[in-house]
């Protein structure tokens, strides 16, 4: 199976119709190794108007294909959910993981292997999703900072 086969079944399993732009934007999320903003998939993608990228993440997140980070600077991040399971509306996402957010070099990276903290919320409360972002500085520029003293 081509890449662009297995990206169109992805697509397909999730309830998308897979058009031109849709496989670009899901190969271009999948190639990155940080959470991506609009404006860095516009620079990616110069093909697709940004109007065009933003109502493709909304659809991909609606049926939970991607997921946002949100509390960078250069605004919401999208990235893929890696579990690829079709989730009832309302039910957590199996991808949910912390977010570090370099201030430095604006960068978002996952910290997937440390375990989101237990919250309980007061009666009557729904929780649909969480979203922990650290910020501070990541190693190469903690490095770089250090080089510079």
């Amino acid at each position: 199976m081509t890449d662009t086969d297995n990206i169109e079944h992805i697509l397909l399993e999730h309830g998308i119709k897979p058009t031109a732009n849709r496989l670009l934007v899901y190969d271009a999320l999948c190639k990155s190794i940080h959470p991506k903003s609009i404006t860095e998939l516009e620079c990616a993608l110069e093909t697709i108007d940004k109007s065009v990228i933003f109502r493709t993440l909304q659809l991909f997140y609606e049926h939970h294909l991607v997921h946002s980070v949100d509390g960078a600077q250069e605004g919401t991040r999208y990235e893929i959910c890696h579990s690829h399971h079709h989730k009832e509306y309302g039910h957590p996402d199996e991808d949910e993981h912390i977010h570090f957010y370099c201030e430095q070099c604006h960068q978002t990276f996952c910290i997937e292997d440390t375990p989101l903290p237990q919250i309980s919320l007061p009666e009557g409360f729904t929780r649909r999703s969480i979203s922990i972002v650290v910020k501070g500085l990541c190693p190469e520029c903690t490095r770089n900072q250090h080089f510079a003293k």
